[in-house]
């Protein structure tokens, strides 16, 4: 009789019927939880999501809203399937009992937006994006495929605009997959030629067009090894495409032509204040990779340091508990020495205070740090990087401090100045260290601001026509 109902079950929702799913809940309250003891690969909720029944889904979803996070064989979840095929209002109901399943991947690596960006599904595309805006970052495993590669891939030009519309971050656009290939190389490779227009009609792309991919080939070889109509060639070429020979042969010019003296110096030394502050933006930009794994390592190693100091502190602890002076000085009946407890802490406790107190604090913004990586904090954006950065210097400046009143309680009274001297001209040397990087911070976070303005007061004008 079970086994029937659940035939039943998946024939409504193979046609929508929300009134047998109602009879078969009135005779069976848990005939929806039997499903995941069932042989049934997919839920109820997986076919109705397929087939765009909204009513059907609805009414499972306050029935059982966990069946949304169920998977099927494939690792699919039901809004992996509405989003593959358009199913706009399934995928907003699905989205507004669960948001956490838009970054769920298949077996294949492929989260929801990858599959209606693969499938031209614009709706479901920006209600994807608009309930988690950090899947548009989220790759594909493996190739390292962006969303956009995908969209070049399976020739979908409207989504591609979609998607460069929703992202304002030129290191995503520009981002190279698994073989060093960016959007322009995979679009060139693929003869993609309504799709290379519209890139390199995009500042950031077509500035950087003449990049190399992992084989040192340009998005011009790629078109030349696979096309060879010379009009879509000079497509490229006009928007200043080159071969890598040519490319490499400039620069080699560039390194070895030796200027000859002039008359018009002027005229030359404008261009090369220009190249000057060029190769200074070059250096002081963004690597938001490499900064998110520095916060990791910085925040995990700070962390283990100072939770073993305060689990070991200077000077060691007491082996066993003395109430007399058998202890020591300090031990008495009054003030009993408990095995375990630090040794310095009952000769100098407000110094011991002290040091428990920096310690602590390095000890747990540290741990915030890690935290909010861990936890899927927004590291691509540049302003949550930099407050970050901005958390760990401060944070590294308590651990100094930390570091200096451990030191005074196990160095003897009659060297104390000394070393309390020392250790003071390194404390301030460390400051000064860190706030030099927290001014180029400043100054990388202000350029990329400015970027951002100037970029939305751009597309302001263009909008209503300057």
């Amino acid at each position: 009789m079970e086994s029937q109902h659940l035939s039943m079950l998946y024939a409504a929702a193979n046609k929508g019927c929300t009134q047998t799913l109602n009879s078969l809940i009135q005779t069976d309250h848990l005939i929806l939880n039997k499903i995941s003891l069932s042989s049934f690969a997919e839920t109820p909720l997986h076919v109705s999501s397929l087939l765009g029944h909204l009513d059907f889904t609805v009414a499972v979803l306050e029935k059982c809203p966990g069946m949304a996070t169920k998977l099927d064989s494939l690792r699919r979840s039901p809004l992996h399937l509405a989003s593959a095929e358009g199913h706009t209002d399934v995928v907003k109901a699905l989205l507004s009992v669960n948001r956490s399943v838009c970054l769920g991947y298949d077996e294949e690596g492929r989260i929801p937006l990858h599959l209606a960006a693969m499938r031209g599904n614009l709706e479901a595309v920006r209600e994807l994006v608009r309930s988690y805006p950090e899947s548009i970052f989220h790759e594909l495993l493996e190739a390292e495929d962006t969303v956009l590669h995908l969209c070049v891939k399976y020739n979908q030009l409207d989504a591609l605009k979609l998607l460069m519309e929703m992202v304002d971050d030129d290191e995503f656009i520009l981002k190279a997959n698994r073989d060093g290939n960016t959007v322009l190389h995979l679009a060139a490779m693929l003869k993609r030629l309504k799709m290379i227009k519209y890139l390199i009609s995009l500042p950031q792309v077509k500035e950087n067009m003449n990049s190399f991919n992992r084989m040192g080939l340009t998005a011009l070889d790629l078109l030349q090894q696979c096309f060879r109509d010379f009009k879509s060639l000079d497509i490229l070429r006009e928007a200043g495409a080159k071969r890598a020979v040519d490319v490499k042969l400039n620069r080699n010019l560039a390194t070895t032509t030796i200027e000859q003296p002039t008359l018009s110096v002027p005229i030359h030394t404008p261009s090369k204040q220009i190249s000057w502050f060029q190769k200074c933006m070059k250096y002081i930009q963004y690597n938001i990779q490499e900064t998110r794994g520095a916060l990791m390592i910085v925040a995990t190693v700070i962390s283990t340091m100072t939770f073993e100091a305060a689990l070991n502190p200077p000077g060691g602890v007491w082996q066993q508990t003395f109430a007399n002076s058998e202890g020591g000085p300090v031990c008495s009946e009054t003030n009993i020495c408990e095995a375990g407890t630090s040794v310095l802490a009952y000769s100098y406790p407000s110094a011991y205070a002290y040091f428990m107190l920096w310690n602590g604090i390095a000890f747990f913004a540290s741990l915030c740090v890690v935290a909010l990586v861990v936890s899927g904090f927004p590291l691509r954006n540049k302003l949550c990087v930099w407050l970050l950065a901005q958390a760990i210097g401060i944070t590294l400046i308590f651990h100094a401090e930390s570091y200096i009143m451990g030191a005074l309680l196990v160095t003897p009274f009659k060297l104390r100045s000394e070393a309390l001297n020392v250790d003071r001209i390194m404390f301030w040397t460390l400051v000064g260290v860190i706030i030099f990087a927290s001014v180029i911070d400043f100054f990388r976070f202000l350029i990329w601001t400015v970027k951002k303005v100037r970029r939305g007061w751009c597309k302001v004008k263009s909008y209503y026509g300057n």
